[in-house]
Formats: structure tokens, sequence, C-alpha cells
């Protein structure tokens, strides 16, 4: 995975000018962030290869997939309600709501579950991506839905 995607950005990179070391273009980082993946990549694929059958790791356990799920459908809820579907005429509900959704899904993927440390834990970071988003670096999201006015 590593040598396809650096591989990728590598090859993506020549679409700007590369330039030198001394005078960098805008492809220039892309290229060797790009290159650096892939060998890193393929050390990691050559060192994988050649690794006995029956070394001293655990074997590979079944995919857990309630957390798996959990953790993804958290993202695709959070990335939903912070923009909105248009599709289903879903508004934007804003960052506070979308960061109160992401973490208490988020919390149910593990093997207990605690409303109110998920709460607790949902309103730092609202608070935080408050403070650094909002206030800090001036990003222009919507931070309340819009029936409330934000």
């Amino acid at each position: 995975m590593f040598a396809t995607v650096g591989a990728a950005f590598a090859i993506g990179a020549f679409e700007y000018t590369v330039g030198s070391a001394a005078r960098m273009g805008p492809g220039y980082f892309p290229l060797m962030v790009g290159v650096l993946l892939t060998v890193l990549g393929l050390a990691v694929t050559v060192s994988a290869l050649g690794a006995r059958p029956g070394g001293d790791g655990d074997p590979v356990g079944k995919i857990a997939w309630k957390p798996l799920g959990f953790v993804i459908g958290a993202n695709l809820v959070f990335g939903v309600l912070l923009a909105g579907l248009r599709s289903i005429d879903l508004p934007a509900m804003g960052l506070i709501v979308a960061v109160y959704a992401l973490v208490v899904m988020s919390c149910k993927a593990g093997s207990t579950f605690s409303l109110k440390s998920a709460l607790m834990l949902a309103t730092i970071l609202a608070v935080g991506s408050y403070l650094i988003f909002i206030l800090g670096l001036k990003l222009q999201f919507q931070v309340w839905p819009t029936f409330i006015g934000g």
C-alpha cells in the first residue's frame, strides 16, 4: 500500500514544475515524499517476504467487524452531519453536533461503553475543536445546525 500510494504521488508530482533542491518547484515536495514512501513500502514488502513462517510473531486473528464498522461509520456520519446531504434534504448540522455524533459512535466500538464518559470526551473535543479551528485558525465551518442559527 505504501509503495502504491507513494508511486502515485511521485508520478502525480510531475504534473507540476519539480525544480531542483536549490530552487524547488511546487512538485518537488510531493515527488520527494512519494519516492520516500515508495522506498519505505518496498523495504517493508521485502522484509515481510523474507520472514520465515512460524516466526516469533502472533498469528493474525479474526477481523473485528464491530469496531471497524463503528469507527468507519462514525467518520461517515461526521462528514454527513458537518456538511449535510442534499440528496435526502439533510441540512448541515454543524461542527458541534458532528463531533458529538463522532465521539459517541466511536466509543460504541469498544468492549465497554459509558454514555457519561463518551459525552465528557465529546464535550472536551467539541470545545477544543471550536477553539482551535473556529477561533484560532478562523476556518469557516458551520458551528451549529441551521435551524439554531449559526
